[in-house]
């Protein structure tokens, strides 16, 4: 905990996001005792108090859910975190499935809490074990280094501690501080595809290829992470000094639609000259900054449109963007990396 804190910074004040859960309780039990110390370091040198909130979020997906997280209030309550929230979110079962729709109305109810009260960090009780079955979920997906690269302990609002912990370690936890965890029903159903890691395909793997399979796909994590941020970094400059704002293309653009008048411009030649790991997050950055959604089938897509020899587009992107190359001026020489390509959102 001391060491995720220094990290994020020394926040003065910040919240807990507690499901009732052995690990999130152990992580709220952690937060009150440095709350309870009375002062923390400060990032001048000094020392400043540590004010330590909690919310529990009702997903309202279980019958008696509400009472659950009641009670779960009333322990942090004792524990001498305050204020303690219970906020009950409505879940929107969408096309990503009930886990990643459960994750984000839980993630967007925290972002919005810590902004009322002004925390400048959340604490989420996430473990070595949950970045181990992230890291097979995502290699089971053909996920890219940055999915693989998984949870960071710290980033951005969100700090998870525990990442360096097991999950019989917040059971111990627990145990040493007399609180009785409520254990979430839908960890061991096999209806959800980490459910079905967690209690049989992670139990497997420690069976058939020893006790460290856990710690080896975390490290794997680590590794790629660092990795990807690297990668993110560089491209994130690279794209900065390509990308232009182009002016309204209403006129010249193929697609028949209303754009908005100020699309993404980046020169083809330069962008075949960077390594396909730094081109695909340059054309990634285009399109998120856009309000798109750069899938891996569509930003291979966009690649192969850099490729003169075939169609100009556009090229549909998931979340109202397409891209085009510049159709050639009339009498312009047509070099093989000449042109630009532009991307445009329809929204």
């Amino acid at each position: 905990m001391r060491a995720a804190l220094e990290e994020a910074g020394w926040p003065s004040r910040v919240l807990v996001g507690c499901s009732g859960g052995p690990d999130s309780l152990a992580l709220a039990a952690a937060a009150a005792h440095f709350a309870r110390r009375g002062e923390v370091p400060g990032v001048g040198g000094g020392r400043h108090a540590l004010e330590v909130g909690a919310v529990v979020v009702d997903h309202q997906l279980q019958e008696g859910s509400g009472e659950v997280a009641r009670t779960t209030a009333r322990v942090l309550g004792e524990l001498g975190l305050s204020p303690v929230r219970v906020v009950a979110v409505d879940v929107q079962l969408t096309g990503e499935g009930p886990e990643a729709a459960a994750r984000t109305a839980r993630l967007a109810a925290l972002t919005a809490e810590a902004a009322s009260w002004g925390a400048q960090a959340v604490l989420l009780g996430h473990t070595l074990d949950d970045q181990a079955e992230q890291v097979l979920l995502g290699l089971a997906r053909g996920s890219g280094p940055r999915a693989l690269g998984a949870m960071r302990r710290v980033r951005g609002l969100f700090v998870r501690p525990f990442l360096g912990l097991r999950r019989a370690d917040t059971l111990d936890v627990c145990a040493a501080e007399g609180l009785e965890p409520w254990f979430d029903p839908t960890n061991e159903d096999p209806r959800f595809m980490r459910s079905r890691v967690r209690s049989t395909i992670m139990p497997f793997l420690e069976a058939e290829l020893g006790p460290g399979v856990a710690h080896g796909l975390a490290r794997t994590a680590a590794l790629l992470g660092a990795d990807a941020d690297y990668l993110d970094d560089e491209a994130l400059r690279i794209y900065r000094t390509l990308a232009e704002v182009g002016p309204d293309t209403r006129e010249v653009t193929p697609h028949p639609r209303e754009v908005t008048p100020h699309p993404i411009v980046l020169p083809i030649g330069p962008l075949l000259d960077l390594p396909p790991a730094l081109r695909g997050r340059v054309l990634s950055h285009a399109v998120t900054e856009l309000g798109g959604q750069p899938t891996f089938e569509r930003l291979g897509a966009l690649e192969r449109l850099l490729d003169r020899r075939g169609s100009a587009g556009p090229i549909e992107v998931p979340g109202h963007v397409s891209a085009y190359r510049e159709p050639r001026r009339k009498g312009a020489p047509p070099p093989e990396r000449a042109g630009r390509l532009v991307l445009v959102s329809h929204r």
